[in-house]
Order: C-alpha cells, then structure tokens, then sequence
C-alpha cells in the first residue's frame, strides 16, 4: 500500500515539474505592407499570409526564403504531405493557389466559394477543405487532381475547421455560436452543437486521444466532447482570441488573444484543464502555429497607430512593422 501511495502523491509533481516558462525567444520583422492572417510550418519552413503574398521563412532564423505572389487577400496555407504541393486560400480571389514547395511556383488554380478562409489538409479523404466566410459554405478539393469535388452550404460563417482522421471533420460556425459535424465522405452535415455560453468561436483544435475539440471565442475556450457534443468545460482566456493551437507531446492547449496574451493550458486528462502560465505579447497577436516537431510557438502581430479613447474601428497599421513571435 505505502509504494502505490508513494507513485500517486508522485504523479501530480511530475506535471507541475513539465514546462510552463514559456517565452518570446526572438521576433522576425517583415517590412512589406498588408494585413495578415493564418500561419504554418511545413519541414522547416514557416509560412506567413501577409496581404497579396505568402511569406516563406526559415521557421529557426527567420531569414527570408521566399515569396508566393499574388495570393490576394490571402488568409491560409495547408499542405499535402506526399506531393510536395502546397495550397493557399486566397480570400478576394475566391480561389485557391496549388504551388510548387520547392520553387512556390503557382501550379493550379481551383475555384471556391466566396471568400475561402481557413484551409487545411483532411487525411482520411486527402482532400484539401476551404472555410468560406461570405460564402457561408465549405469547398472540398481533391489534393493530387486539384479539382473541386463539392461544396457544402453551412448556413454561418465557417471559422476554422479540424479532422478526427476517421471521416469527419469538426467546423466552428462563428456567427451561429456552434460546432458541427460533416462527413467527409458524403459532404452532409450530421451534427450541429451549440457552445453556449461561449461566443463567436474561432480558433479550433483537438486532441484525438481524449476525444476533445478545443474552441476559442472571446474570453472563454470551450472544451467538447468530439463523440456527442456535450459541453466538458470553459476556461477564462484573454480577449479577441483568434488562435487555438495544441501540444499533443505535452498536452497543452495555446490561444492568441488579440489584446496581447498568450493562455497557456494543461490538458491533465479529458475532465481536468489547468491554466498553467499567462504569457504577455503584444496587442495585435491573435493567430498561432505550433511546430509539431519543437513545440515552438509562432504568432504574428504588429505596430499599431495610437487611437482616441472610445474608438471602435479598427486601429491602422504602422507600415513596416509585421513581426512574428517566436514563442518557446
């Protein structure tokens, strides 16, 4: 009895002993203009949305390696794992760029629904899946042909979208206060589960061993069971969140909020999150990648003009000053 006393009071130093000291190791500047969005690491690459273009950096330096042009409005990137293709969703184009990894040579052009946002690749179906704000709809594009397979009418807004990897994939739908679920195989919707109280979701990731769709909305991160929809819990997180990203090594969840935190969460099983760091970054950063490989954290942001007390539009950019946050 004394020794399995000993192994479970041992257990909870061990998670509290695993690393919460999160911080911003360096910042890589863009000069060029434009505003921004998603952004992804591929091999050793990070790629950046930034206005009419795609960024291509070294994701341990910075340095630039390169630029996909014309992506106008660009808003994503995903890639397709076996053909060194990648793809971008090109929101005022209503389109989607497949281009060439090793040259970023645009290769195809394939159509959508109006203004494709998020994008990502689906692996039980290999296909690659555009979130079509305006168009309220999703596009399904087969990865190695480039051709349009269907398009789903989602009645909201689809933010971002996630693959359990066994044919179906989990939609925030912002404006309708909601996850649901699609069968990617007959393109159908079959569930549709609201987040109350959470509100506006937008960045969405899961964790396929518990069965956990993680949600970000303003102020609150939703905790879903994927299998019945069933609300688990809500987490306090900062405000204007975009961005949820998760450590699959060490079980931890990140949001970007936009008014300059980073939450950090500890997954300690699928019923129990803790908070375990607030880090501060910078008003503006509200999108994140994780390097699965590292567990390298990258958020862009940027300068911003000084705005009169009460102003509610949007504060304008400081030309030159595009950074992205590499967070460790």
């Amino acid at each position: 009895m004394k020794k399995i006393f000993i192994v479970l009071f041992l257990a909870p130093l061990c998670l509290l002993a695993q690393k919460t000291n999160y911080k911003i190791e360096k910042e890589f500047s863009i000069k060029s203009g434009g505003g921004w969005d998603y952004l992804i690491v591929n091999q050793n690459k990070l790629y950046v949305s930034h206005g009419i273009q795609v960024n291509v950096l070294d994701k341990n330096t910075g340095d630039s390696l390169g630029v996909i042009m014309n992506t106008t409005g660009v808003h994503g990137i995903a890639f397709e794992p076996s053909n060194s293709i990648g793809f971008t969703s090109n929101g005022r184009l209503n389109n989607v760029f497949a281009f060439n990894i090793s040259t970023n040579e645009v290769i195809a052009t394939i159509a959508t629904g109006a203004n494709p946002d998020a994008i990502f690749y689906e692996p039980f179906t290999k296909t690659i899946i555009t979130c079509n704000g305006s168009g309220k709809s999703l596009s399904f594009i087969n990865a190695k042909t480039y051709e349009l397979i269907a398009t789903t009418d989602v009645g909201g807004k689809p933010e971002t979208a996630v693959s359990d990897e066994a044919g179906n994939i989990y939609v925030n739908i912002e404006d309708k206060n909601e996850i649901i679920k699609v069968n990617v195989v007959s393109h159908k919707i079959e569930q549709h589960w609201k987040l109350d109280p959470l509100e506006e979701p937008t960045g969405l990731s899961i964790d396929l061993s518990t069965k956990r769709l993680f949600a970000g909305g303003d102020k609150l991160l939703a905790v879903v069971n994927m299998e019945n929809g069933k609300l688990v819990t809500t987490i306090p997180i900062g405000e204007g969140c975009d961005g949820v990203a998760f450590d699959n090594k060490n079980k931890l969840i990140f949001t970007s909020n936009g008014t300059g935190t980073m939450s950090v969460i500890k997954e300690v099983n699928a019923n129990k999150f803790e908070t375990v760091q607030t880090l501060i970054t910078t008003r503006g950063a509200r999108t994140i990648a994780i390097d699965d490989a590292t567990g390298t954290v990258y958020i862009p942001t940027a300068k911003f003009e000084p705005q009169a007390a009460g102003a509610k539009e949007r504060p304008k950019m400081i030309p030159g000053s595009f950074t992205i946050l590499k967070i460790k």
